[in-house]
């Protein structure tokens, strides 16, 4: 569930086809988190928007930066890496946030700036390789299957300990936190357990090794859903349609399967 899970606002959704546009969309995701911070006790400083760019064209994630957006999230690899070439002339941070195959860890060592979607130790070798031989490090987040979906890709929560003790062997990966897709579901009563259970295993590694985490962050929550990630300790969101407009498929599309 990269950045919407299709609850109450997702017929609200307008498309920003003009720079004021973006920036009354943004004013409106910025007015909900910060409503949704204050109710938790917290300030908006700690919560990081991330815009998801993922199936808009060059054109309007030009407005789009013109309108503020200087990092922009992508599902696939090959479509964030294109665009990163198409807009190099732009000073534009690259999250991958979707799963990775171990073959295309070459082209996220040559762009992105962070990769948020780490659950497996094929890929996390294969990144330090790259990025070794690239001369520089990258900001990654471990993701969690908090769902307990088969279909979702994720690290079993039982796994995540062991799989951060790995980790600290690749000098190049830069633990950040943790990220999970909550269930997809317009029950916020399925959604919230998931948010709930990554802050628990946030804390129950920050017990065993704080330094396992580095900074502890969490990123979880998307369009229909942020507000309740927020309220359970989010430090990211992942908002894309929102910000760029209802897409025409469902979000579930474009979240590629596990096996």
């Amino acid at each position: 569930m990269g950045d919407d899970s299709g609850l109450s606002h997702d017929e609200q959704y307008s498309t920003a086809t003009t720079v004021e546009e973006f920036r009354a969309n943004i004013a409106e995701v910025e007015r909900r988190i910060a409503a949704a911070a204050e109710r938790a006790g917290r300030e908006r400083t700690e919560v990081e928007l991330l815009p998801v760019s993922k199936t808009v064209p060059q054109e309007r994630i030009r407005l789009a930066v013109a309108a503020g957006c200087a990092k922009l999230g992508e599902n696939k690899v090959q479509e964030a890496h294109r665009k990163s070439e198409e807009m190099a002339d732009l000073d534009i941070n690259w999250a991958v946030i979707g799963h990775l195959q171990s073959n295309k860890a070459k082209d996220v060592a040559k762009f992105a700036g962070e990769f948020q979607a780490l659950d497996r130790l094929k890929v996390a070798r294969a990144l330090d390789r790259r990025l070794q031989a690239e001369g520089r490090s990258l900001d990654v987040y471990v993701q969690v299957n908090t769902s307990s979906e088969d279909s979702k890709f994720g690290m079993p929560p039982e796994e995540l300990l062991g799989f951060l003790g790995e980790l600290r062997s690749f000098d190049s990966l830069k633990v950040q936190g943790l990220m999970t897709l909550a269930i997809f579901s317009s029950d916020i009563d399925r959604v919230r357990p998931c948010f709930e259970l990554l802050r628990g295993l946030r804390d129950q590694v920050r017990e065993a090794d704080p330094d396992l985490l580095g900074p502890g962050r969490l990123s979880m929550g998307m369009s229909g859903d942020f507000e309740v990630a927020i309220e359970e300790g989010a430090d990211c969101v992942r908002v894309g349609q929102a910000i760029f407009g209802r897409r025409a498929l469902p979000d579930s599309h474009y979240w590629p399967e596990a096996d």
